[in-house]
């Protein structure tokens, strides 16, 4: 089970900003992540982008146990 961290609007519509996720594939873990945490998960998750071990990924990376799988929404700011 892969390491899950959320930020920002993903950590608030997952309601944590960790949690261990079965999947073997970048996208079975975020299957899994949107039946734990539901719909408005999945509306946020349309707009993140997805990092394993600090660097972007594709939904058929393989992870593995010792894996970080990071969802990152979009930033915006400024001054």
């Amino acid at each position: 089970m892969a390491t899950l961290r959320l930020f920002a609007s993903a950590r608030e519509a997952a309601g944590t900003a960790r949690d261990t996720v079965p999947g073997t594939t970048v996208a079975e873990v975020l299957e899994h992540a949107v039946q734990r945490y539901g719909s408005g998960f999945a509306a946020v998750l349309g707009t993140c982008k997805v990092w394993v071990n600090g660097d972007e990924a594709t939904l058929d990376r393989v992870v593995s146990d010792t894996d970080e799988v990071a969802i990152l929404p979009p930033v915006s700011g400024g001054a």
